[in-house]
Protein backbone atom coordinates (compact mmCIF):
# COMPACT_ATOMS: atom_id res chain seq x y z
CA UNK A 1 0.00 0.00 0.00
CA UNK A 2 2.87 2.25 0.71
CA UNK A 3 4.50 1.57 -2.35
CA UNK A 4 1.23 2.81 -4.53
CA UNK A 5 0.40 5.62 -2.39
CA UNK A 6 4.55 6.88 -3.39
CA UNK A 7 3.73 6.21 -6.74
CA UNK A 8 0.45 7.94 -6.64
CA UNK A 9 2.15 10.83 -4.75
CA UNK A 10 5.23 11.15 -6.94
CA UNK A 11 2.24 11.42 -10.24
CA UNK A 12 0.76 13.78 -8.60
CA UNK A 13 3.92 15.88 -8.23
CA UNK A 14 4.82 15.63 -11.70
CA UNK A 15 1.06 16.71 -12.52
CA UNK A 16 1.91 19.81 -10.91
CA UNK A 17 4.38 20.31 -13.00
CA UNK A 18 4.82 22.91 -15.46
CA UNK A 19 7.36 24.61 -17.88
CA UNK A 20 9.13 27.40 -17.35
CA UNK A 21 12.30 29.30 -18.66
CA UNK A 22 14.52 31.31 -16.81
CA UNK A 23 16.13 34.13 -18.88
CA UNK A 24 20.10 35.28 -17.81
CA UNK A 25 22.98 36.76 -19.09
CA UNK A 26 25.42 35.61 -21.99
CA UNK A 27 27.83 33.56 -20.42
CA UNK A 28 25.63 32.46 -17.21
CA UNK A 29 23.68 29.43 -18.56
CA UNK A 30 25.97 27.04 -16.91
CA UNK A 31 25.54 29.24 -13.56
CA UNK A 32 22.11 29.36 -13.81
CA UNK A 33 21.20 25.76 -14.61
CA UNK A 34 23.60 24.24 -11.59
CA UNK A 35 21.61 27.42 -9.63
CA UNK A 36 18.12 25.58 -10.88
CA UNK A 37 19.43 21.59 -10.48
CA UNK A 38 20.21 22.75 -6.47
CA UNK A 39 17.55 23.66 -5.89
CA UNK A 40 15.47 21.20 -6.83
CA UNK A 41 14.11 21.96 -10.78
CA UNK A 42 13.42 19.31 -13.27
CA UNK A 43 14.57 18.63 -17.09
CA UNK A 44 16.92 21.13 -17.02
CA UNK A 45 17.69 22.50 -20.26
CA UNK A 46 20.77 25.24 -21.52
CA UNK A 47 19.61 27.37 -24.06
CA UNK A 48 20.93 31.07 -25.37
CA UNK A 49 20.68 33.28 -22.13
CA UNK A 50 18.19 31.20 -21.37
CA UNK A 51 17.59 27.63 -19.39
CA UNK A 52 14.32 25.88 -19.25
CA UNK A 53 13.30 23.80 -16.85
CA UNK A 54 10.27 22.20 -15.27
CA UNK A 55 8.95 22.66 -11.57
CA UNK A 56 5.48 23.16 -9.46
CA UNK A 57 3.81 26.53 -8.37
CA UNK A 58 6.13 26.42 -5.45
CA UNK A 59 9.60 25.83 -6.96
CA UNK A 60 8.32 29.05 -9.42
CA UNK A 61 8.40 30.76 -6.30
CA UNK A 62 11.48 29.29 -4.86
CA UNK A 63 13.30 30.00 -7.89
CA UNK A 64 12.16 33.72 -8.07
CA UNK A 65 13.39 34.21 -4.66
CA UNK A 66 16.96 31.92 -4.49
CA UNK A 67 18.38 32.11 -8.15
CA UNK A 68 21.16 34.53 -8.24
CA UNK A 69 21.82 34.41 -11.94
CA UNK A 70 18.51 34.72 -13.03
CA UNK A 71 16.99 38.34 -14.74
CA UNK A 72 13.30 36.51 -14.67
CA UNK A 73 11.40 33.86 -14.61
CA UNK A 74 8.42 32.98 -17.13
CA UNK A 75 5.57 30.80 -17.35
CA UNK A 76 5.26 29.75 -20.93
CA UNK A 77 1.01 29.13 -21.80
CA UNK A 78 1.17 28.23 -25.01
CA UNK A 79 3.36 28.31 -28.56
CA UNK A 80 2.43 28.04 -32.22
CA UNK A 81 3.73 28.65 -35.43
CA UNK A 82 2.24 31.64 -37.09
CA UNK A 83 2.55 33.38 -40.44
CA UNK A 84 0.84 36.84 -40.52
CA UNK A 85 -0.76 39.34 -37.80
CA UNK A 86 -4.45 37.81 -38.09
CA UNK A 87 -3.09 34.10 -36.99
CA UNK A 88 -1.19 35.98 -33.82
CA UNK A 89 -4.23 37.81 -32.99
CA UNK A 90 -6.07 34.67 -33.28
CA UNK A 91 -3.74 32.62 -31.67
CA UNK A 92 -3.43 35.28 -28.73
CA UNK A 93 -6.96 35.79 -27.84
CA UNK A 94 -7.97 31.90 -28.12
CA UNK A 95 -5.46 31.32 -24.68
CA UNK A 96 -8.03 31.47 -22.00
CA UNK A 97 -7.44 34.83 -19.87
CA UNK A 98 -9.82 34.51 -17.57
CA UNK A 99 -7.77 32.19 -16.23
CA UNK A 100 -5.16 34.25 -15.13
CA UNK A 101 -6.58 37.98 -15.18
CA UNK A 102 -10.05 39.71 -13.79
CA UNK A 103 -11.36 42.15 -16.11
CA UNK A 104 -10.49 44.98 -13.19
CA UNK A 105 -7.48 43.61 -13.74
CA UNK A 106 -4.41 45.45 -15.47
CA UNK A 107 -1.75 44.61 -17.72
CA UNK A 108 1.46 45.12 -19.80
CA UNK A 109 2.65 43.48 -22.83
CA UNK A 110 5.78 43.14 -23.95
CA UNK A 111 7.49 41.20 -27.01
CA UNK A 112 10.79 40.02 -28.29
CA UNK A 113 10.71 39.37 -32.19
CA UNK A 114 13.55 37.53 -34.34
CA UNK A 115 11.65 36.86 -37.22
CA UNK A 116 11.37 37.86 -41.22
CA UNK A 117 7.50 37.73 -40.85
CA UNK A 118 7.32 40.25 -37.68
CA UNK A 119 9.31 42.57 -37.94
CA UNK A 120 8.47 45.12 -35.19
CA UNK A 121 8.09 44.12 -31.33
CA UNK A 122 5.99 46.99 -30.55
CA UNK A 123 3.36 46.41 -33.24
CA UNK A 124 3.55 42.49 -32.13
CA UNK A 125 2.44 44.15 -28.85
CA UNK A 126 -0.18 45.86 -29.69
CA UNK A 127 -1.44 43.53 -31.55
CA UNK A 128 -1.49 41.29 -28.45
CA UNK A 129 -3.28 43.49 -26.28
CA UNK A 130 -5.91 44.19 -28.60
CA UNK A 131 -6.77 40.73 -29.31
CA UNK A 132 -7.12 40.20 -25.13
CA UNK A 133 -8.72 43.26 -24.51
CA UNK A 134 -11.11 42.81 -27.43
CA UNK A 135 -11.96 39.42 -25.81
CA UNK A 136 -12.76 40.56 -22.42
CA UNK A 137 -14.88 43.53 -23.89
CA UNK A 138 -16.65 40.90 -26.17
CA UNK A 139 -17.52 38.27 -23.46
CA UNK A 140 -17.89 41.03 -20.47
CA UNK A 141 -18.50 44.45 -22.18
CA UNK A 142 -15.69 45.33 -20.22
CA UNK A 143 -11.83 45.24 -20.76
CA UNK A 144 -8.85 45.50 -18.44
CA UNK A 145 -6.62 48.60 -18.65
CA UNK A 146 -2.97 48.93 -19.60
CA UNK A 147 -0.20 49.96 -16.75
CA UNK A 148 2.96 49.66 -17.91
CA UNK A 149 4.59 50.64 -14.51
CA UNK A 150 2.51 48.63 -12.03
CA UNK A 151 0.39 46.22 -13.92
CA UNK A 152 -1.64 43.54 -12.46
CA UNK A 153 -0.15 40.64 -15.27
CA UNK A 154 3.21 40.70 -17.07
CA UNK A 155 2.73 39.13 -20.47
CA UNK A 156 5.67 38.28 -22.74
CA UNK A 157 5.92 37.46 -26.33
CA UNK A 158 8.65 35.70 -28.05
CA UNK A 159 8.68 35.20 -31.73
CA UNK A 160 11.39 33.40 -33.46
CA UNK A 161 10.92 33.24 -37.33
CA UNK A 162 7.43 32.04 -36.82
CA UNK A 163 7.13 29.96 -34.02
CA UNK A 164 5.22 32.33 -31.29
CA UNK A 165 5.54 31.70 -27.31
CA UNK A 166 3.01 33.84 -24.87
CA UNK A 167 4.00 33.41 -21.39
CA UNK A 168 3.37 35.14 -17.58
CA UNK A 169 5.85 36.64 -16.52
CA UNK A 170 6.22 35.95 -12.72
CA UNK A 171 9.23 37.93 -11.68
CA UNK A 172 7.61 41.71 -12.64
CA UNK A 173 11.11 43.84 -12.62
CA UNK A 174 14.17 42.28 -13.36
CA UNK A 175 15.24 39.94 -10.56
CA UNK A 176 18.78 42.31 -10.56
CA UNK A 177 16.68 44.99 -8.54
CA UNK A 178 17.08 42.92 -5.48
CA UNK A 179 15.80 45.74 -3.08
CA UNK A 180 18.73 46.74 -0.90
CA UNK A 181 21.06 48.93 -3.60
CA UNK A 182 19.05 52.81 -2.81
CA UNK A 183 22.33 54.32 -3.19
CA UNK A 184 24.37 54.07 -6.38
CA UNK A 185 27.10 55.69 -8.34
CA UNK A 186 28.19 56.25 -11.89
CA UNK A 187 27.08 53.06 -14.51
CA UNK A 188 27.00 50.90 -10.98
CA UNK A 189 27.66 46.99 -11.80
CA UNK A 190 24.23 45.35 -12.42
CA UNK A 191 23.36 42.71 -9.12
CA UNK A 192 22.81 39.90 -11.72
CA UNK A 193 26.15 40.31 -13.46
CA UNK A 194 27.82 40.80 -9.74
CA UNK A 195 26.73 37.62 -8.69
CA UNK A 196 27.65 35.72 -12.18
CA UNK A 197 31.41 37.16 -11.67
CA UNK A 198 31.67 35.63 -8.04
CA UNK A 199 30.20 32.79 -9.15
CA UNK A 200 32.60 32.21 -12.22
CA UNK A 201 35.57 33.18 -10.20
CA UNK A 202 34.60 30.90 -7.84
CA UNK A 203 34.03 32.26 -4.60
CA UNK A 204 32.43 29.94 -2.14
CA UNK A 205 33.31 31.53 0.75
CA UNK A 206 35.68 29.67 2.54
CA UNK A 207 38.42 32.90 2.29
CA UNK A 208 38.41 36.45 2.98
CA UNK A 209 37.40 38.88 0.52
CA UNK A 210 38.01 42.04 -0.48
CA UNK A 211 36.73 43.96 -3.23
CA UNK A 212 39.28 46.92 -3.96
CA UNK A 213 37.06 49.80 -6.16
CA UNK A 214 33.96 49.08 -4.42
CA UNK A 215 31.73 51.71 -5.63
CA UNK A 216 28.15 51.44 -4.22
CA UNK A 217 29.18 47.48 -2.61
CA UNK A 218 27.16 45.62 -4.83
CA UNK A 219 30.31 42.93 -5.45
CA UNK A 220 31.08 42.58 -1.48
CA UNK A 221 27.19 42.56 -0.93
CA UNK A 222 26.69 39.76 -3.34
CA UNK A 223 29.75 38.20 -2.04
CA UNK A 224 28.13 37.87 1.14
CA UNK A 225 24.86 36.61 0.54
CA UNK A 226 26.96 33.72 -1.38
CA UNK A 227 29.31 33.10 1.51
CA UNK A 228 26.23 33.20 4.01
CA UNK A 229 23.55 31.70 1.53
CA UNK A 230 21.28 34.37 1.94
CA UNK A 231 18.51 34.22 -1.02
CA UNK A 232 19.22 36.34 -3.81
CA UNK A 233 16.01 38.19 -3.66
CA UNK A 234 15.23 38.36 0.15
CA UNK A 235 14.88 42.23 0.18
CA UNK A 236 13.10 42.67 -3.13
CA UNK A 237 9.23 44.20 -2.28
CA UNK A 238 7.67 42.10 -4.82
CA UNK A 239 7.45 39.66 -7.58
CA UNK A 240 4.67 39.91 -10.33
CA UNK A 241 3.01 36.63 -8.75
CA UNK A 242 1.43 37.96 -5.88
CA UNK A 243 -0.84 39.64 -8.16
CA UNK A 244 -1.89 37.00 -10.15
CA UNK A 245 -5.32 34.91 -9.34
CA UNK A 246 -3.74 31.79 -7.62
CA UNK A 247 -1.40 33.66 -5.28
CA UNK A 248 -0.78 31.64 -2.27
CA UNK A 249 0.72 33.73 0.12
CA UNK A 250 0.76 30.64 2.97
CA UNK A 251 2.96 28.79 0.32
CA UNK A 252 5.40 31.23 -0.18
CA UNK A 253 6.24 32.30 3.35
CA UNK A 254 6.68 28.31 3.90
CA UNK A 255 9.45 28.68 1.00
CA UNK A 256 11.01 31.65 2.21
CA UNK A 257 11.08 30.46 5.59
CA UNK A 258 12.75 27.33 4.32
CA UNK A 259 15.28 28.73 2.34
CA UNK A 260 16.37 30.89 4.89
CA UNK A 261 17.03 27.60 7.51
CA UNK A 262 19.34 27.10 4.88
CA UNK A 263 21.75 29.91 5.49
CA UNK A 264 25.29 29.31 7.33
CA UNK A 265 27.66 30.52 9.29
CA UNK A 266 30.61 32.81 7.91
CA UNK A 267 33.74 33.39 9.95
CA UNK A 268 35.56 35.22 7.37
CA UNK A 269 36.21 38.92 6.44
CA UNK A 270 34.03 40.89 3.34
CA UNK A 271 35.40 44.21 2.81
CA UNK A 272 35.20 47.22 0.28
CA UNK A 273 37.62 49.81 -0.64
CA UNK A 274 36.52 53.13 -2.46
CA UNK A 275 38.76 56.13 -2.50
CA UNK A 276 35.57 58.44 -2.98
CA UNK A 277 33.94 59.33 0.35
CA UNK A 278 30.88 59.39 -1.14
CA UNK A 279 30.69 56.35 -2.62
CA UNK A 280 31.81 55.09 0.83
CA UNK A 281 28.72 56.63 2.23
CA UNK A 282 26.17 55.05 -0.27
CA UNK A 283 28.07 51.63 0.17
CA UNK A 284 27.49 51.45 3.59
CA UNK A 285 23.91 52.09 3.00
CA UNK A 286 23.43 49.73 0.73
CA UNK A 287 25.12 47.05 2.91
CA UNK A 288 22.72 48.59 6.08
CA UNK A 289 19.59 48.03 3.26
CA UNK A 290 20.47 44.40 2.60
CA UNK A 291 20.52 43.92 6.36
CA UNK A 292 25.00 42.54 6.21
CA UNK A 293 26.47 45.01 8.04
CA UNK A 294 27.42 41.73 10.44
CA UNK A 295 29.60 40.46 7.79
CA UNK A 296 30.60 43.22 5.11
CA UNK A 297 32.72 46.20 5.77
CA UNK A 298 33.09 49.40 3.49
CA UNK A 299 36.38 51.16 3.86
CA UNK A 300 37.69 54.81 2.46
CA UNK A 301 40.94 53.87 0.94
CA UNK A 302 42.84 54.19 -2.50
CA UNK A 303 43.80 50.70 -3.71
CA UNK A 304 46.79 51.84 -4.99
CA UNK A 305 48.04 52.48 -1.45
CA UNK A 306 47.35 50.04 0.15
CA UNK A 307 48.90 46.13 1.10
CA UNK A 308 47.40 43.07 2.02
CA UNK A 309 46.70 43.19 6.06
CA UNK A 310 46.99 39.00 6.54
CA UNK A 311 48.88 36.01 5.46
CA UNK A 312 45.47 34.03 4.79
CA UNK A 313 44.46 33.49 0.92
CA UNK A 314 42.55 36.27 -0.06
CA UNK A 315 40.36 36.17 -3.06
CA UNK A 316 39.72 39.56 -4.33
CA UNK A 317 36.97 40.72 -7.48
CA UNK A 318 36.47 44.13 -8.76
CA UNK A 319 35.04 46.59 -11.07
CA UNK A 320 37.76 48.88 -12.04
CA UNK A 321 36.16 52.20 -13.71
CA UNK A 322 35.94 52.04 -17.66
CA UNK A 323 37.08 54.61 -19.51
CA UNK A 324 33.40 54.75 -21.58
CA UNK A 325 32.50 56.29 -18.06
CA UNK A 326 35.31 57.25 -16.25
CA UNK A 327 38.43 59.59 -18.13
CA UNK A 328 41.29 57.95 -16.96
CA UNK A 329 44.75 57.31 -18.26
CA UNK A 330 44.55 53.50 -19.26
CA UNK A 331 48.05 52.68 -19.11
CA UNK A 332 49.19 54.59 -15.85
CA UNK A 333 45.54 52.61 -14.00
CA UNK A 334 45.99 49.56 -15.48
CA UNK A 335 50.10 49.70 -14.41
CA UNK A 336 49.08 50.58 -10.98
CA UNK A 337 46.67 47.81 -10.29
CA UNK A 338 49.23 44.94 -11.85
CA UNK A 339 52.02 46.96 -9.89
CA UNK A 340 49.47 46.98 -6.46
CA UNK A 341 49.15 43.87 -6.92
CA UNK A 342 52.52 42.26 -7.32
CA UNK A 343 53.67 44.56 -4.76
CA UNK A 344 50.57 44.35 -1.96
CA UNK A 345 48.93 41.40 -2.44
CA UNK A 346 50.69 37.61 -2.06
CA UNK A 347 48.29 34.83 -1.92
CA UNK A 348 45.38 36.54 -3.81
CA UNK A 349 43.40 35.04 -6.42
CA UNK A 350 42.57 38.74 -8.20
CA UNK A 351 39.72 38.99 -10.47
CA UNK A 352 38.68 41.98 -12.66
CA UNK A 353 36.07 42.49 -15.41
CA UNK A 354 37.23 44.74 -18.21
CA UNK A 355 35.99 45.87 -21.71
CA UNK A 356 39.28 47.52 -22.33
CA UNK A 357 41.34 44.56 -23.88
CA UNK A 358 44.02 46.63 -25.10
CA UNK A 359 44.58 48.04 -21.58
CA UNK A 360 45.44 44.38 -20.09
CA UNK A 361 48.50 44.38 -21.73
CA UNK A 362 49.67 47.58 -19.40
CA UNK A 363 48.75 45.64 -16.26
CA UNK A 364 52.35 43.57 -16.52
CA UNK A 365 50.93 40.23 -15.50
CA UNK A 366 50.37 37.04 -17.34
CA UNK A 367 46.20 36.06 -16.31
CA UNK A 368 45.48 32.48 -15.97
CA UNK A 369 42.03 32.90 -17.55
CA UNK A 370 39.80 35.25 -19.11
CA UNK A 371 36.51 35.09 -19.40
CA UNK A 372 33.98 36.33 -22.06
CA UNK A 373 31.11 37.80 -20.63
CA UNK A 374 29.06 41.33 -21.47
CA UNK A 375 28.76 44.31 -18.74
CA UNK A 376 25.77 45.75 -20.62
CA UNK A 377 26.54 46.02 -24.28
CA UNK A 378 30.15 45.55 -23.78
CA UNK A 379 31.87 42.64 -24.76
CA UNK A 380 34.41 42.16 -22.07
CA UNK A 381 36.65 39.77 -20.08
CA UNK A 382 36.86 38.33 -16.44
CA UNK A 383 40.47 38.24 -16.24
CA UNK A 384 42.59 36.09 -13.29
CA UNK A 385 46.16 37.07 -11.62
CA UNK A 386 47.24 34.35 -9.27
CA UNK A 387 49.47 35.91 -6.75
CA UNK A 388 51.53 33.79 -5.25
CA UNK A 389 53.13 34.26 -1.47
CA UNK A 390 56.89 34.69 -2.83
CA UNK A 391 58.18 33.74 -6.10
CA UNK A 392 56.07 31.53 -8.38
CA UNK A 393 59.64 29.64 -9.43
CA UNK A 394 59.94 28.57 -5.57
CA UNK A 395 56.62 27.99 -4.91
CA UNK A 396 56.43 25.39 -7.83
CA UNK A 397 59.96 24.62 -6.50
CA UNK A 398 58.46 23.21 -2.65
CA UNK A 399 55.60 21.38 -4.36
CA UNK A 400 58.32 19.12 -6.73
CA UNK A 401 60.53 18.87 -3.45
CA UNK A 402 57.40 17.65 -1.27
Amino acid sequence: MYFCRLIIENRKIVSNSFKMVAKTLYGFEELLAKELRDLGAQKVVIGNRMVSFFGDTGFMYKANLCCRTALKILKPLQTKKLRNEKQLYDFVQSIDWEDYLDVQDSLAIYATVNSTIFRHSQFVALKAKDAIVDKFRKETGKRPSVDTEHPDVTIQLHIQQDVCTVSLDSSGGSLHHRGYRTSTNIAPINEVLAAGLLLLSGWDGTTDFIDPMCGSGTLAIEAAMIACNIPANLNRKEFAFEKWLDWDMDLFEKIEAAALNKTRDFRHSIIGYDKAPSAVRKAIRNVENANLTDFVSIQEHNFFETTKETEAPLHMVFNPPYGERLALDEEVFYKQIGDTLKQGYPATNAWFITSNLEALKYVGLRPSRKIKVFNGKLESRLVKYEMYAGSKKAKFQNKKEQ
